[in-house]
């Protein structure tokens, strides 16, 4: 439905996955992280992020791969990607902040003013790529792809149909969000485990089904543009919004969210951008894929063991 009202605009395959497709399927974790965090749930909150970025690169890129080698343009390689990497150690330092400056390890109003600022400016350089002219490439494809819609007689959505859709489902999102989080505390507490290792395990890899399903399907039909646009943009959304929002709303303690999670989540991101540059062709290669995805689960074993 949002890449429906996006294509209205003219927006471009990469730009609908960085933005409308990526907020959409992020909507699980904005609204877990929000909850968690009115509730006085931190570790929820901030695991939830964390984990579903690891769950992003690792399990999702992972997976897409192994099912279909991912193309990545060279402009994603140097100056999306590389937003992630910054975005990632933004989120490591303010988790250091007793090492740094002998401060308390928490994700502060200010902290989460200054995310939501970087996310502004995320905003306004994808938007600006937006608007620049499509290359005769571009063009006739746009054609071609008018021409085929014409010839099989399937009819796009219409502007309001597609809103009405996405504002139900949000409203479904807030209502399963409250009752998501209340089951998963009870949860780590009836087993014994804190809430910071339910948020970078269940919590995350639940929330992280949409981008999951999104980024297959792409992938499949052949548009790795959306799929990896839906990951990056995913993780930026993650980390800028969900927690800048949720940090202003109240301060964040990272608790049992510890440097192994916040450098795995680094770590996942500059893997990713290694395997993109590794062989020159700008492609993650099914190999690659396994070798995600096993750091998935070393990661998932490590975490509970």
């Amino acid at each position: 439905m949002g890449s429906a009202v996006a294509k209205r605009f003219g927006m471009s395959e990469m730009v609908i996955g960085l933005t409308i497709v990526a907020f959409g399927t992020s909507a699980p974790e904005l609204v877990i992280s929000l909850v968690s965090a009115l509730k006085g749930s931190a570790g929820l909150a901030i695991g939830n992020v964390v984990g579903s970025n690891i769950a992003n690169v690792f399990l999702i890129v992972g997976v897409v791969a192994l099912v279909r080698p991912i193309r990545i343009e060279q402009s994603v390689l140097t100056r999306e990607i590389p937003f992630v990497v910054l975005a990632s150690v933004a989120l490591l330092a303010a988790g250091n902040k007793v090492w740094l400056d002998g401060g308390e390890n928490v994700v502060t109003r200010v902290d989460g003013i200054m995310l939501l600022l970087f996310f502004m400016v995320f905003l306004r350089y994808t938007f600006s790529q937006a608007t620049k002219v499509p290359d005769s490439a571009s063009e006739e494809k746009g054609i071609s792809e008018s021409k085929e819609t014409e010839e099989t007689g399937k009819k796009e959505i219409s502007l309001w149909r597609a809103l009405l859709m996405i504002g139900g489902g949000l409203a479904a999102l807030i209502w399963g969000g409250d009752i998501f989080v209340d089951n998963a505390s009870r949860l780590a507490f009836s087993i014994g485990i804190s809430e910071a290792v339910v948020g970078l395990t269940i919590v995350a890899v639940g929330t992280s089904l949409p981008e999951l399903a999104t980024s297959v399907v792409a992938a499949i039909k052949g548009h790795s543009g959306m799929a990896v646009g839906n990951v990056i943009g995913s993780c930026l959304f993650n980390i800028l919004f969900v927690l800048g929002v949720s940090a202003v709303i109240t301060p964040l303690p990272l608790g049992g969210i510890g440097n192994l999670d916040m450098l795995t989540m680094t770590g996942a991101t500059l893997m990713f951008w290694i395997f993109g540059w590794k062989i020159g062709d700008r492609e993650i290669t099914r190999i690659e894929g396994g070798v995600m995805t096993l750091c998935y689960i070393a990661y998932i074993v490590a975490l509970l063991n």
